[in-house]
């Protein structure tokens, strides 16, 4: 794996806690997108609900109850009926994020794992949420646990987020040699991400697609009923046919818990198997309205910001 220009602090293997802070910096240059929440939550979201506010919405005649400090006295004035003044209410948005790090996550061909760069999404995601006063909880999901967290609020959320996104990544590596136990995890991640989503929250799928099957789409779809989803797909470029390779090669590959021996004919059939898993996973959350964004494991964020615009 080529080290070529890895993110501050950061090996491309392991995560320390300095280079999942750093992500702050990333965060920063991400714009906020002021977008309308749908739950009845104190914050920083457009609601549709219209009352007391900063941004001005619309006018309307007066109604018995109304605040009179609203009323319109121009348009009152030139109407010559009372007319009141409605705003926009300010709502805080919870923030999820479905954050895989399945065994298939531990490769990468060039400068970093693929979990090394979900990681970082993750923890840019996070500081984005928290820099504009939303809550953020996540589900971190592997073959051996999930991790749930709670949305909330300031820097409580996002230490905690990078302290789960720490612990279960360091338990992968040890565990890459063991023998999936649960190979339904992301199914049973998904059927749990739809009991622990609030209405009105925005939810971001991390993953390479790997372990999202056709039954995923059923929770998912329940999910989207009552929810925003964003998704994106963690790619490497020896998984996207990306690299030049020999006609002729001996190519040792580990992927998660399996060791291969690629030469050109089995990387072929090797790589039809990986975009078809991805595609899979592309369609389904196409299919949710989820709009997916690819983001490579070769390259450092900052350098593919205009996926996260």
């Amino acid at each position: 794996m080529s080290k070529g220009e890895l993110p501050l602090f950061a090996d491309g293997v392991s995560l320390n806690q300095q280079e999942l802070l750093a992500c702050q910096n990333i965060a920063r240059a991400l714009p906020h997108r002021r977008t309308k929440a749908r739950a009845a939550l104190a914050g920083h979201r457009a609601s549709n609900i219209k009352g007391r506010g900063m941004e001005f919405a619309e006018v309307r005649h007066y109604q018995n109850g109304d605040d009179v400090r609203t009323i319109d006295w121009r348009v009152t004035a030139r109407t010559g009926q009372a007319h009141t003044k409605l705003f926009v209410e300010e709502r805080e948005r919870p923030v999820l994020l479905l954050l895989d790090l399945s065994h298939s996550l531990y490769f990468g061909s060039s400068l970093m794992l693929q979990a090394v760069q979900a990681a970082h999404l993750s923890a840019t995601l996070g500081w984005h949420a928290i820099a504009h006063g939303d809550r953020l909880g996540a589900l971190i999901a592997s073959e051996h646990q999930h991790i749930e967290l709670k949305p909330r609020s300031r820097q409580t959320a996002i230490l905690s987020l990078i302290n789960g996104i720490q612990k279960v990544h360091q338990q992968q590596l040890e565990g890459l040699s063991q023998i999936n136990p649960e190979p339904e995890h992301i199914y049973h991640a998904c059927q749990r991400l739809r009991r622990i989503a609030k209405p009105g929250s925005l939810v971001w799928i991390i993953s390479d697609g790997t372990h999202f099957t056709p039954e995923c789409l059923a929770p998912l779809s329940e999910l989207k009923r009552h929810c925003d989803i964003g998704a994106f797909v963690i790619s490497d470029p020896l998984r996207q046919g990306e690299l030049q390779l020999p006609t002729h090669f001996q190519l040792p590959v580990k992927e998660g818990s399996k060791e291969l021996i690629l030469n050109r004919q089995s990387y072929d059939a090797w790589l039809n198997q990986q975009l078809a898993q991805q595609q899979g996973f592309i369609t389904m959350m196409t299919q949710l309205g989820a709009q997916p964004k690819v983001i490579s494991a070769a390259m450092t964020l900052n350098k593919q910001l205009g996926a996260l615009r």
